[in-house]
């Protein structure tokens, strides 16, 4: 059976939860779940209750009923009989919902509970024409319970229980195999969801895992529990309907990784060439214990992710803070390593091959920052060598960028904050034959160049400093003369918002400008090709990229 695609309505009133469903409906949802936790007050009140009947009898979809009590995430703190009552006219009325959800801490605590939702829903024991089920769930707001295997075991002794619902706040990307191991030791059609944001590979690969549904909100602001995407972002962003058993995971690795538009590139990209993938946000915290902690996180996700024998992993991007541990995991694992990879100490592109039978075949890494870098570059400069290019910072994108124009001939010069870094990347390239040099940060009004490349965060929507501007510019150019005159040229690797207030200080005072675009959709299509092998649509990503951003 296809996995349903669930939208969680949270109840106000009857009329406008139902014209929430109709919408859920033409939106292509499959069934719907009425939170009723915020309009049942247990008081007493039967216009309440008539309102959730008439939920039930007139809902354009088949539908969940849900009335979650404060202990357990949700909004109901009235009596506990009212609910038992409300669950019992539910079941037993003329027009009962497709499913009652009942938490398994109130079920198997309560006697006056279970007895009333048994009588209200369909199980062995009984042979009904239209019936309503059991959903048994526990959810964990705080994190994976400590006793989640007792609680699991206590659902399956329960034959009442039709499906069963597991969710929980999800700590790292490594809680979801769990959650996908449960779905494939299930006994019965089960729902097993990771909250929070790095819980998102849990919904969009349900389909994958058999999951019995996945939820969605109608709107961002109308989600039911932390990090539930939209209906729209699973059915257009994620291609929910196309992930089946077979399809191949890729995703993009970092942190923060919610604002990249890698996965409306690729998954668009996926479907234009017909591949059969889907690509996801794959948030890699940095870890307590500095630059260490962040490594050993890192590399115990990644061969997590590469060995799950279900998950089917086949590769990633990778992004601040993970390029240099990308190179330094290859390496310790002997994987291959490109030419600009092994000469900068920084990767941004992992490929896992994989046999028919779905066994590793070959895992390389690759860095396509450094050629989509240059090519961009020597596009509105001309020639690269002999040229003197200044780099501002010191991390994974500025080492694979100065390696590559380094060993093109042009002649780097490497401005950091922190100058022990600037000092380190310059002797690292010029021990590999290239000529380099470190820039004091505070002498950049002085500096001259023939570009300047910006590869720190700084003016990037989400980063540490969104609104600002690594180099004065306007100092710079107020000193004019060559090479720092009108033909100096400016490259922004920051590609979120497209207009940096870099870019606009350079194209204020008259200097040649590259977007971060460019370089963002050539380093894109090089890792498209990598993992498919067929050209990538690069006119579709680069209008997705631009009218993404302009919206």
């Amino acid at each position: 059976m296809p996995t349903l695609l669930c939208v969680s309505i949270l109840v106000p009133d009857a009329q406008s939860a139902l014209a929430d469903a109709a919408a859920a409906r033409d939106h292509g949802a499959d069934i719907v779940e009425f939170r009723v936790d915020a309009c049942f007050s247990g008081s007493g009140d039967e216009a309440e209750t008539l309102d959730i009947l008439r939920l039930a009898a007139e809902s354009p979809l088949p539908c969940i009923i849900t009335c979650r009590p404060t202990w357990e995430g949700g909004h109901y703190d009235g009596p506990e009989d009212a609910r038992v009552a409300l669950f019992e006219r539910l079941g037993t009325g003329d027009a009962p919902p497709a499913y009652i959800d009942a938490e398994l801490a109130a079920y198997t605590r309560s006697a006056n509970l279970r007895q009333k939702v048994n009588l209200a829903v369909d199980h062995p024991k009984q042979v009904r024409p239209v019936a309503t089920r059991l959903i048994l769930s526990m959810h964990d707001f705080d994190g994976r319970p400590a006793d989640l295997s007792r609680r699991l075991a206590a659902m399956r002794a329960e034959p009442a229980a039709a499906v069963h619902k597991i969710a929980f706040r999800a700590r790292s990307l490594r809680d979801n195999l769990e959650m996908f191991d449960v779905l494939a030791e299930r006994d019965r059609p089960t729902i097993a969801l990771g909250m929070g944001e790095f819980g998102l590979m849990s919904r969009v690969l349900a389909p994958k895992f058999g999951g019995f549904l996945t939820f969605a909100s109608l709107r961002p602001q109308d989600a039911t529990a932390p990090g539930q995407p939209t209906i729209r972002e699973l059915l257009d962003l994620y291609r929910f309907r196309s992930v089946t058993r077979t399809t191949g995971v890729y995703g993009i690795v970092g942190w923060p990784v919610g604002h990249s538009l890698s996965p409306l590139l690729h998954n668009a990209g996926f479907e234009a060439v017909g591949h059969d993938g889907v690509y996801l946000p794959l948030p890699v915290a940095v870890a307590e214990g500095g630059e260490a902690g962040s490594y050993e996180s890192f590399k115990a996700t990644m061969l997590e992710l590469i060995h799950h024998p279900r998950l089917d992993f086949r590769g990633a991007s990778v992004t601040i803070p993970h390029k240099e541990n990308l190179a330094r995991l290859a390496d310790e694992q002997g994987w291959e390593a490109d030419t600009d990879t092994s000469a900068c100490g920084a990767a941004n592109t992992l490929i896992v091959e994989r046999a028919s039978d779905g066994r590793l075949a070959r895992i390389r890494v690759a860095n396509t920052d450094a050629p989509a870098a240059v090519t961009s570059l020597a596009d509105t400069l001309g020639e690269i060598t002999g040229k003197r290019i200044a780099i501002l910072g010191a991390g994974g994108v500025a080492r694979a960028i100065a390696f590559a124009l380094a060993m093109r001939g042009a002649e780097v010069i490497v401005y950091n904050r922190t100058r022990d870094r600037a000092d380190g990347l310059a002797q690292a390239i010029l021990a590999a034959g290239g000529r380099a040099s470190a820039g004091d940060w505070a002498a950049l009004p002085h500096a001259r160049a023939h570009a300047f490349v910006n590869c720190t965060p700084v003016g990037m929507k989400g980063g540490p400093d969104p609104g600002g501007s690594p180099l004065p510019i306007r100092e710079l150019a107020s000193r004019a003369g060559d090479p720092c005159g009108p033909q100096t040229v400016l490259m922004e690797t920051v590609y979120n918002p497209v207009r940096t207030a870099l870019l606009n200080d350079a194209r204020e005072v008259g200097w040649r400008a590259i977007d971060g675009v460019e370089m963002f959709v050539r380093q894109a299509a090089a890792q498209f090709s990598a993992w498919t092998g067929r050209p990538a649509p690069m006119a579709l990503f680069a209008r997705l990229v631009r009218e993404s951003l302009d919206r």
